[in-house]
């Protein structure tokens, strides 16, 4: 009995790590929710979610099982034949043979690593057609949610998605999963070829996996909650970056650097913490992997010698040299796989983290789609009317209340009134941002709602306060990157807008650089390039909200003959503060909490002396002090 100490004592061993695991397991899978330990989709929905970027590509993966078999034919081939050199050096030598081992030896290796290098080519090149398509899908689901849930979420976290998850989920394809089944096919060959040569050191290395498979269990729950954090507080380092990264200019203008630096820092210690805990779950698990490891080494060796040095038979098969070379070889294949399973699955823990997060944006819903029967509208005259329009952002706090008025074909229409009053709220209405809760609003008599969305928007032209403009050219920001027009339309819609004017003065002309946001160009340039842009593409209603604010004089100028040149376009709806730039509108409608108060064209306001007249008195007494 005393003989089996050794062995009785690695048992032991092994045995108390696997209660103390057991125990650390069973305390954090009863607190899991409290945590927020497991995920919200399961890992069988998402891999049968990503199988659906994989499956047009099944024959590269074919191709790659077939070389992948040809690859790890050297594992399970090579400790044989050094087994069987072994064997020859100590019985019967020939120089023949043992060339012969090492020529064939030479053949597997060098076949293997062929096969390994196409398995590579062929997966990379597979790896980034998925990745592509993922990535197309995910933004054009972006660019179909609504302006409400787009508002939502933050842009930081959505770059995250699209960039850095799209890339975990890609080496999911290109390298983890191929390795899994790859190390998977190793263990169990490996395992088969241990069978054939010794029984008995087979079934005492069979005795190790129920251990690795307890010990792979639990890291995996640990695994999951560790990479979680990590990817949590990845979006949240992004999303941090991006807003602050864009706010600048207001960071330093309020001196409030050390306060931004402290929140980054903050959130940088988050993310390491994160990472730390990631590496001391990994830190854990592959050691106790090693260990097993180890064990088995040592008990192969305890058992060979044994049986080598008492001629012990088991099950009719003794071990000699070449069966403890060939062993030790095996077990070393064996685990090494094994370790390997580890690290990739480590990752793959990783990529359905990234896979969870993509597909909870996948599976946001839009708000705004088109009814079963919406039409397709080739073109509309712009008569507009909003019939008892109520509308809120958030539950019974109403924005609109009741809105009621009809915009005739080429009309020129203002809404004025104070901040608040609904003014942007009713542009964004007509253009279907959002989904009124009550009333109907009608495009040449159609309710908006029987409209296709893309079919309703194309016939809009919107220039907006704040211009965006996009990092390229001028030329490029015009036309929005479409190839259709020539360089005459080109510039005869700036002619048109007075754009010309800063345009032939640039070094470059229209293909002058754009920098991001455009803040190579002053607001006004902006604007009149916004302008040019809406002009080129022909709308048949155009939306100016708050067009002529925070520019020069000479620009506004420019911009006010622009504005009257662009009225015999179309219907064109304007929101302005400056009571003095719509004088000329065909109709003049003040709101005030949400309701209209009053409406009329310009002189009929000021004759009627009510709140319209109020502000333009006012206006005009300021103007008159600014210019005295």
């Amino acid at each position: 009995m005393r003989e089996y100490y050794p062995l009785l004592l690695v048992g032991a061993i092994v045995g108390v790590l696997s209660i103390i695991f057991i125990i650390a397991y069973a305390l954090i899978k009863d607190k899991k929710e409290a945590l927020g330990f497991d995920r919200n989709i399961k890992d069988s929905v998402l891999i049968r979610r990503l199988m659906h970027y994989a499956l047009p590509h099944w024959r590269s993966f074919l191709l790659v099982f077939v070389v992948m078999l040809f690859s790890i034919a050297y594992d399970i081939v090579s400790p044989l034949i050094v087994g069987e050199i072994e064997r020859l050096i100590r019985t019967d030598f020939a120089l023949s043979r043992l060339f012969a081992y090492v020529a064939v030896y030479a053949g597997i290796l060098v076949v293997s690593l062929v096969s390994t290098y196409v398995q590579s080519i062929v997966l990379q090149k597979t790896g980034q057609k998925i990745l592509s398509a993922l990535r197309l899908d995910l933004f054009t689901h972006i660019e179909s949610l609504s302006h409400e849930q787009l508002n939502q979420i933050p842009v930081g976290k959505l770059v995250t998605r699209v960039a850095n998850d799209t890339n975990a989920i890609s080496m999911m394809f290109t390298n983890i999963l191929v390795n899994l089944l790859k190390n998977s096919f190793i263990v169990v060959g490996v395992f088969s070829a241990m069978l054939l040569v010794n029984y008995e050191l087979s079934l005492m290395v069979l005795c190790f996996v129920p251990f690795i498979v307890l010990f792979t269990v639990i890291f995996r729950k640990f695994s999951r909650k560790a990479y979680r954090k990590v990817k949590d507080g990845t979006t949240d380092i992004n999303t941090y970056l991006s807003e602050n990264l864009s706010g600048m200019k207001i960071t330093q203008i309020f001196n409030r650097e050390e306060r931004k630096m402290q929140e980054f820092t903050a959130k940088s210690h988050a993310l390491a913490k994160a990472k730390k805990d990631q590496i001391l779950v990994f830190g854990i698990f592959r050691p106790l992997v090693y260990m097993l490891y180890v064990s088995s080494v040592l008990c192969l060796f305890y058992l060979s010698g044994k049986g080598y040095i008492d001629q012990f038979e088991f099950m009719g098969q003794t071990i000699d040299a070449a069966t403890t070379v060939t062993f030790y070889l095996y077990i070393t294949k064996f685990f090494n796989p094994i370790q390997n399973l580890a690290e990739q699955f480590n990752g793959l823990q990783s990529a359905f983290a990234s896979a969870e997060k993509i597909f909870t944006v996948f599976d946001m819903k839009p708000t705004l789609v088109d009814d079963p029967d919406a039409m397709e509208l080739d073109e509309i005259r712009g008569e507009i009317e909003f019939k008892d329009v109520w509308f809120s952002y958030v539950p019974d706090e109403w924005v609109l209340k009741g809105v009621s008025f009809k915009i005739e074909p080429k009309q020129t229409v203002a809404f004025v009134g104070a901040t608040g009053s609904g003014k942007t709220t009713i542009l964004s209405l007509i253009c279907r941002n959002y989904d009124i809760q009550k009333g109907q609003i009608l495009i040449d008599g159609i309710d908006i709602r029987k409209i296709k969305i893309a079919s309703l928007r194309r016939h809009f032209g919107q220039m907006l306060q704040d211009v965006f403009l996009f990092s390229g050219t001028i030329r490029s920001n015009i036309v929005l990157r479409e190839d259709s027009f020539t360089e005459e339309q080109i510039m005869e819609a700036c002619r048109y807008v007075n754009a010309d004017s800063f345009i032939n003065k640039l070094e470059h002309g229209l293909d002058e650089v754009v920098r991001e946001r455009g803040n190579n160009f002053s607001a006004g340039q902006r604007q009149l390039l916004s302008f040019a842009r809406t002009i080129i593409h022909k709308p048949s209603v155009m939306i100016l909200d708050e067009a002529t604010a925070n520019i020069d004089t000479e620009t506004e100028i420019l911009i006010q003959d622009s504005l009257e040149k662009m009225m015999s376009v179309g219907t064109m709806l304007i929101v302005a503060h400056r009571l003095s730039t719509i004088q000329k509108a065909d109709n003049i409608i003040l709101l005030a909490n949400g309701e209209i108060l009053e409406q009329g064209t310009h002189q009929e306001l000021l004759r009627q002396k009510g709140r319209y007249y109020q502000l333009y008195t006012l206006q005009s007494h300021k103007d008159a002090l600014k210019n005295a």
